[in-house]
């Protein structure tokens, strides 16, 4: 058995070692990466797995047939491809979510002829424990919104209430919807009208702890602080990076950083990371016990944060030594 001033001096040296990456500020942020399958032409939504850690969930345009593919994050390739059943031919699939419930939530909610569809849907299956080719049987709900046909592309489910949101896609009446408390897959499932929105949205995110909701365009990004079932806009926006056909949209399970996907071949996702009242209440409670939390929205660390970060190390790494040479010192005198 070790001395006790050994054990520790040794905890105490691995503590602060552990902890001077994070409070010189050098996180692991996700890497970008390409999707690769040229089944892929049209990604138009995008959702981090909550079983497989690496993975997005995504799925075409129109005209690909009821199929949802799994991506690694890592290589960028397809690591399974679900084909849905009993369901009728999709129309127009548009985006995809995950709820609390352990479903994924596929909207096939786009209308191209600008809101004239009387009806659209959306379909439900369990996210699948194994990653491989496989065909499961889905939920499919009829939806309707208040007001009239819209023209969408964003539905996300609240991680907390498992309430299900479409945010339309208009550069003059854009609105955020809500679905009724449970959707009934028998009957119409009437959305209604929580909030207006001044962005042409291509598609939305909720955050893991469900305090922030994000939504796209093709040319700018709006954040919001999601409170007793409304949006407040943030002062500050979101990174966006430059992309041909910006469609969709996701933080990652830790709530640190946002995946941008575009359409087309070869499609990139490229993160953006978050900072400062952009972070998720959760994520940024977590950081700061870290060392890792930034004030500014990019999460990013100055000089100075970085050089004090360094410095407070230094004293914690000078304290550690003072604590083991005197205990050391202590033990072999008695």
């Amino acid at each position: 058995m070790r001395p006790l001033p050994f054990v520790l001096g040794a905890a105490a040296l691995l503590a602060m070692t552990a902890a001077a990456p994070a409070a010189a500020g050098d996180s692991s942020s996700p890497s970008p990466f390409t999707i690769e399958d040229p089944r892929i032409t049209e990604s138009s939504g995008l959702a981090a797995s909550r079983v497989h850690p690496g993975v997005y969930w995504t799925h075409n345009d129109s005209s690909d047939g009821p199929y949802v593919y799994a991506v690694d994050g890592r290589t960028g390739k397809t690591v399974a491809r679900v084909t849905l059943r009993g369901i009728g031919d999709p129309r127009d699939v548009e985006a995809i979510s995950i709820g609390p419930d352990g479903n994924i939530y596929v909207g096939d909610i786009g209308d191209n002829l600008g809101g004239q569809w009387s009806h659209v849907w959306i379909y439900r299956f369990p996210e699948p424990k194994r990653l491989a080719d496989t065909t499961v049987t889905a939920t499919q709900f009829t939806v309707q919104y208040q007001g009239g046909p819209r023209n969408a592309e964003a539905l996300m489910v609240h991680p907390g209430t498992g309430r299900v949101y479409i945010a339309s896609k208009s550069d003059e009446d854009g609105g955020l919807y809500v679905g009724p408390e449970k959707l009934s897959p028998s009957g119409v499932n009437v959305f209604r009208r929580v909030s207006d929105l001044d962005l042409e949205v291509t598609d939305g995110a909720f955050s893991p702890d469900g305090t922030r909701l994000v939504l796209r365009g093709y040319f700018s990004a709006a954040e919001y602080r999601w409170r007793d079932g409304k949006p407040t806009r943030l002062d500050k926006d979101p990174g966006l990076p430059l992309q041909r056909q910006g469609e969709s949209v996701t933080f990652t399970p830790d709530g640190g950083t946002l995946m941008y996907g575009t359409e087309g071949a070869g499609s990139k996702v490229t993160p953006v990371d978050l900072g400062g009242e952009l972070l998720p209440d959760a994520t940024a409670k977590e950081q700061k016990k870290n060392g890792e939390y930034s004030d500014r929205v990019d999460g990013k660390f100055t000089d100075d944060e970085k050089n004090g970060n360094l410095v407070k190390v230094g004293f914690t790494f000078v304290g550690a030594l003072i604590v083991f040479l005197g205990l050391r010192r202590l033990f072999r005198r008695n």
